[in-house]
């Protein structure tokens, strides 16, 4: 991939303050971040968007992430709260397009909210909840988690290339 930060940072054409690397996922500080202790959880392998990635590396982001909160609790950093946060897409304010969840130290008057639309608040009735639900019930893709995909065969790839530290 080219012009990705984090494929950069992954290959070590970029620097980063690493917190934690396996065979499928890191982490590393963010260095614009919300408050101090804000951690980045990446995978090992480019994926623009959540759905591109193969389950089990999804489920590993988030496994990883949730170890990393706890140590944030755990350790000096001002943290009386954690807010884990995933931008999906442009529209969600995604600005580099690798899936990266936010591991977020959060406390009392550190100023941060996400700030609400103005339909927020707005309740549809049961039958247009139960349309909704019907339409993405038919678009679930029960994929195969085993299967070499596309993605997990570039991360098979990768992780021969990139040496865990």
């Amino acid at each position: 991939m080219t012009d990705c930060i984090f494929c950069d940072i992954l290959n070590g054409a970029a620097s980063a303050s690493m917190i934690y690397r396996d065979e499928i996922v890191t982490a590393f500080m963010d260095i614009q971040p919300i408050n101090l202790g804000h951690v980045l959880v990446i995978p090992n392998i480019h994926a623009a968007y959540l759905s591109e990635l193969n389950e089990k590396v999804g489920a590993h982001l988030f496994k990883v992430a949730m170890r990393i909160a706890a140590a944030i609790r755990q350790s000096s950093v001002k943290c009386e709260g954690v807010n884990i946060f995933l931008a999906d897409g442009e529209a969600a304010s995604q600005d580099i397009f690798h899936v990266h969840l936010h591991v977020i130290p959060r406390f009392t008057g550190d100023g941060f909210r996400l700030k609400f639309g103005p339909n927020y608040g707005f309740r549809p009735g049961r039958d247009e909840l139960n349309e909704i639900a019907e339409k993405i019930r038919e678009n679930i893709d029960a994929r195969d988690t085993n299967r070499i995909g596309q993605v997990s065969l570039l991360q098979a790839i990768f992780t021969h290339i990139v040496k865990p530290i």
